[in-house]
């Protein structure tokens, strides 16, 4: 039987931006970074540069175990991330993906600590659910 899972990142896009800056002045490994590809086939064209921290999915019945997970690494770190967002034209989002198994709806509120990190560096924040029977 499958159980309900959660996976919540931090998502920073721009059109070009430099991914080794980024990293390096934030001094945190990212999940995932994709340096944007103009490539002039059809097949491949990547719009813009990506930079992902998160959790991967873990079985879970509320979003603020991973969503604290990843706030907790990036606290303290608002100064350089408004700076390098005025540098590059970032774009910040958290993104909370849930897969509801078995009509099992984990917990899903966004505590103050959250709302005032989000607000304090400009991010957005995305759900996407899927339910499953």
């Amino acid at each position: 039987m499958e159980k309900t899972n959660v996976k919540v990142y931090f998502f920073v896009w721009a059109d070009d931006f430099s991914v080794e800056d980024f990293t390096n002045t934030l001094g945190i490994k990212p999940t995932r970074a994709l340096n944007k590809i103009v490539i002039t086939t059809e097949t491949l064209f990547r719009l813009g540069t990506e930079w992902e921290l998160g959790t991967g999915y873990e079985e879970s019945f509320d979003i603020n175990k991973q969503l604290n997970f990843v706030l907790g690494q990036l606290e303290g770190k608002e100064e350089e991330l408004n700076q390098l967002k005025k540098k590059y034209d970032l774009a910040y989002r958290f993104v909370i993906v849930t897969n509801i198994e078995n009509h099992e709806t984990p917990v899903m509120y966004l505590d103050s600590r959250f709302i005032r990190f989000t607000d304090s560096i400009g991010a957005e924040v995305e759900f996407a659910q899927y339910i499953y029977s």
